[in-house]
C-alpha cells in the first residue's frame, strides 16, 4: 500500500474554528511438529530447559527460523500447563485467531475512507487488559491494535473472553520491532502519539491526522525508545491519590477523545 498521509496536524483551536484457559495451548512434540507444518499463527513455544534432544531439535529449529519466541522453562511449568496431559517436553501457545498486518490495517482506514487510528501496546502482558483494550479499539472505530512478539501476551483464549468479542472485529498485528514499526507508520504519513506522565492534556491534543497512539505496559509505561520516536507526549490529568489509571482504561479515555474529535471535524 503507497499511500501516504499528510503529517501536518492542524492545531485543536483551528478544528473547532472549521473536531476457559489463559491460552490456546497445543501439547506434546507430534502435535506440536503438526501445528507448525500446518502454517498457523504461534505465539511462543515453551521447552522443557535442557531439552535438546529428538524431535524437540527439530521442532526448536523450526521456530527459530519462523521467528517465534523460544522460551526454556522448568518441568513443573510445562506440567501445569499441560493441565496433567503428557507434554513430552513441548507446548506451544497458539493464536486465538490470525494475525493481521499492518498494511491491513492501512487499507481498512481507506476503505472506510477515514484517516488512520492505530493503537501500539507496548509489552501489555496482562490478558484482561489486552482484551478490554480490543474492546475499546473497537467501540471508538479504531483501526487495529499492533503488539510486539516478545514480552507480551498474544491471541490467548483469554484475551478474546475480556474482549467481549471484540477479537472478531478488530485487526491485530504482531511485529518484531515496535520503534521499527513506528519508524515505518511516521514513513507514511501517520503522527505518533506517546500517552505518557508528563505530556500535554489528551483533550487539547488534536488527533484528527492520522494517528498511532502508543500505550504503555502495566509496569512500565511507555518505553523510552519509543517515546523518544514519538511526535506528541499526550498524557490524562490525575486529580486523586493514585497517580495512574491501568492501560485499558487510560486507553479508553484516549481513543474516545480521539473518536469524537474525528466525528466533530466532519
Amino acid at each position: 500500500m503507497e499511500k501516504r498521509y499528510d503529517r501536518k496536524p492542524k492545531r485543536r483551536e483551528e478544528r473547532i474554528e472549521t473536531q476457559p484457559t489463559s491460552a490456546s495451548y497445543v501439547i506434546g512434540r507430534n502435535a506440536v511438529s503438526e501445528l507448525l507444518k500446518s502454517g498457523r499463527n504461534i505465539d511462543k513455544l515453551y521447552v522443557k530447559k535442557g531439552e535438546r534432544t529428538g524431535s524437540i531439535t527439530v521442532i526448536a529449529a523450526e521456530a527459530i527460523k519462523r521467528s517465534i519466541p523460544l522460551i526454556e522453562v522448568e518441568s513443573t511449568k510445562l506440567d501445569r500447563m499441560a493441565g496433567g496431559q503428557p507434554h513430552q517436553g513441548v507446548i506451544a501457545s497458539a493464536a486465538l485467531k490470525d494475525y493481521a498486518t499492518v498494511e491491513d490495517m492501512l487499507k481498512l482506514a481507506e476503505e472506510r475512507g477515514e484517516k488512520p487510528l492505530l493503537i501500539l501496546a507496548d509489552g501489555i502482558e496482562d490478558p484482561q487488559n489486552l482484551g478490554a483494550l480490543l474492546r475499546v479499539a473497537e467501540c471508538a472505530g479504531a483501526h487495529g491494535v499492533i503488539i510486539p512478539k516478545r514480552h507480551a501476551v498474544g491471541l490467548t483464549e483469554a484475551v478474546g473472553r475480556a474482549s467481549a468479542g471484540a477479537v472478531e472485529y478488530v485487526p491485530v498485528a504482531k511485529v518484531t520491532n515496535l520503534a521499527q514499526t513506528v519508524e515505518e507508520l511516521k514513513e507514511k504519513g501517520l503522527w505518533i502519539f506517546a500517552a505518557e506522565a508528563g505530556g500535554e492534556a489528551y483533550y487539547h491534543t488534536d488527533m484528527t491526522c492520522a494517528a498511532a497512539i502508543i500505550l504503555g505496559s502495566e509496569g512500565f509505561g511507555v518505553s523510552r525508545l519509543l517515546k523518544d520516536r514519538s511526535d506528541y507526549l499526550i498524557s490524562i490529568p490525575m486529580y486523586g491519590s493514585i497517580n495512574s489509571l491501568n492501560v485499558s482504561t487510560a486507553g479508553a479515555v484516549i481513543l474516545c477523545e480521539a473518536a469524537r474529535q474525528r466525528r466533530v471535524s466532519q
